[in-house]
């Protein structure tokens, strides 16, 4: 297993930027801060104005993961759906590759994905005829929750890696 990102590493939070809801008029919010070695992203999301979700963005990077056969992470979660939002040259631009996980309220557990987990998104839409994701252009990584539900969630992640 190699860790992708480790968030024990001096000044991983300030690497994370915040995308939530208002950009389209709602009212969700929601980031990402570190917490004892672990990123904690949370917030509040609201269904008010046609809202819903909250989401942040790692600062882009080249992973070169092109030989790896998917992603894992280490999660503690609410109960409620999360994605993992994968971002290469691929897709239009706002468009990415996003792979869903729940993990249980309160309990630490690995995700894994293959590559053929990922979808192309487009605002919550599936896009048609795209290609498989090509591993090796992954530049940029985030997380989402848009599960319709409103109220207070907690994702805690310790690590992103390569299975």
């Amino acid at each position: 297993m190699t860790y992708l990102i480790d968030f024990q590493a001096p000044g991983e939070a300030s690497r994370w930027r915040a995308i939530n809801d208002g950009v389209m008029g709602g009212i969700s919010r929601g980031g990402l801060r570190v917490e004892d070695g672990i990123g904690v992203f949370s917030g509040e999301t609201s269904l008010a104005n046609n809202g819903g979700f909250a989401s942040v963005r790692r600062d882009p990077e080249a992973f070169d993961l092109g030989s790896a056969a998917g992603m894992a992470l280490r999660v503690r979660g609410d109960g409620r759906a999360y994605q993992l939002r994968l971002y290469n040259d691929q897709l239009p631009r706002g468009a990415a590759w996003r792979a869903s996980f729940q993990p249980p309220a309160g309990e630490w557990q690995r995700v894994e994905f293959s590559w053929h987990d990922f979808e192309a998104v487009f605002r919550g839409r599936l896009l048609a005829d795209i290609p498989p994701i090509d591993p090796a252009g992954i530049v940029q990584v985030g997380l989402m929750i848009v599960d319709r539900q409103a109220g207070p969630f907690r994702l805690e992640v310790a690590w992103l890696a390569t299975p």
